[in-house]
């Protein structure tokens, strides 16, 4: 039986112990509460700053500070590293993991530009050799209603997928004056990938043949604000379904949310996530079925994302997370950013550089 409870995460009966790299925002707000939640050991924490890290470590109980990653990934009780950093040095990281034999939990974007895919895969070819799994932190696909809905689909319960339909109806978070807003189509290359990838998941089945994307700047938008607050992306895949993801600006609105339709050839799903807004309705042909949902992104997202590594490794299997499940989503991001510098243009995924590199490691044509 498919229920709220089916879409929490899931962990092994004796969770791997975690080293992390990384004492930001995000590790403070959502990795370290997640885990602290769930049960999850961190018994090791690295920083750039080892103030960072001591005063993280302090808050959340951690034992040990590292003075270096190389330190961190040398310590035998760190069995899974969880990289809660940036995208810039990424690869090098995963890459010292790997070599440590050590498994890894990486912060997305999994990289940010297509130059440096053919490194990532030798590394990734590298960690399966030696059997080390290599995931992303796509922690949205731990969302509960965006969680729910993925195992609906594939159940089969409303048939195959048509459509997909995703609305920002909220404010933005502060983009000015952060480095976020030094990322070139930072809501095409950064934000939207939660939106992105768990669209690729839904539609999953079908190639992404084209990307249709557009970034605008909005009425009354703060001059200081360097990246467009308005975002447009369109996807067509080899099965005829689409979708469609839009962000119209800061929303300035009481409620609000995210709200999503996933149309099938059987039924729809209609729900919501953030700001308090998260619910998912199976409208199919028995009638109308509400979910009570459980838990919120923030941060059970963080822990779904983390169990579902450990939980593949303790059964032995690839995670669903895992950094090439994560790729495809990667190649749909570039395209719509390319898209977008072309002023809306229609990129074919297989014309990237990230594709043709994709292609030739698997002998395909």
């Amino acid at each position: 039986m498919i229920d709220a409870l089916s879409a929490r995460p899931r962990f092994p009966a004796a969770p791997l112990g975690v080293g992390l790299v990384g004492a930001g925002g995000i590790a403070r707000s959502a990795h370290l509460p997640a885990y602290r939640a769930w049960g999850v050991p961190v018994v090791a924490v690295a920083s750039r700053r080892r103030a960072d890290a001591a005063a993280l470590a302090a808050d959340f109980g951690i034992d040990t500070v590292h003075d270096s990653v190389a330190e961190l990934l040398a310590d035998p009780r760190v069995e899974i590293v969880d990289l809660a950093t940036g995208p810039t040095g990424r690869v090098d990281l995963i890459e010292a993991a790997v070599a440590a034999g050590t498994h890894v939990l990486a912060q997305k974007p999994l990289i940010s530009h297509e130059s440096e895919l053919p490194r990532l895969l030798r590394v990734l070819d590298e960690a399966r050799e030696r059997g080390i799994r290599v995931a992303v932190n796509q922690n949205a696909r731990w969302a509960p209603a965006w969680r729910l809905a993925t195992l609906l689909i594939r159940d089969g319960r409303i048939g195959e997928v048509v459509g997909v339909t995703h609305l920002h109806d909220k404010p933005l978070p502060p983009l000015a004056g952060t480095p976020f807003d030094d990322v070139p189509h930072m809501l095409l290359n950064d934000y939207l990938v939660h939106w992105v990838d768990i669209t690729r998941c839904w539609l999953e089945g079908g190639r992404v043949d084209a990307v249709a994307a557009s970034d605008h700047r909005v009425p009354r938008q703060p001059a200081d604000a360097r990246n467009p607050w308005g975002a447009d992306i369109r996807i067509e895949t080899s099965t005829g379904a689409g979708a469609s993801i839009r962000i119209v600006g800061s929303a300035r609105t009481r409620g609000g949310g995210c709200p999503f339709w996933i149309h099938g050839t059987e039924g729809t799903l209609r729900g919501s996530i953030l700001l308090g807004s998260d619910r998912l309705q199976l409208d199919g042909p028995e009638g109308t079925e509400d979910f009570a949902l459980e838990g919120q992104w923030f941060t059970d997202g963080f822990a779904g994302a983390m169990g579902e590594l450990q939980t593949a490794i303790a059964e032995r299997r690839e995670p669903e997370n895992s950094a090439e499940h994560v790729l495809a989503s990667v190649r749909t991001t570039f395209a719509a950013v390319r898209s977008a510098e072309l002023g809306g243009v229609p990129v074919h995924p297989e014309d990237l550089e990230l594709t043709r590199a994709l292609q030739g490691r698997n002998g395909a044509a």
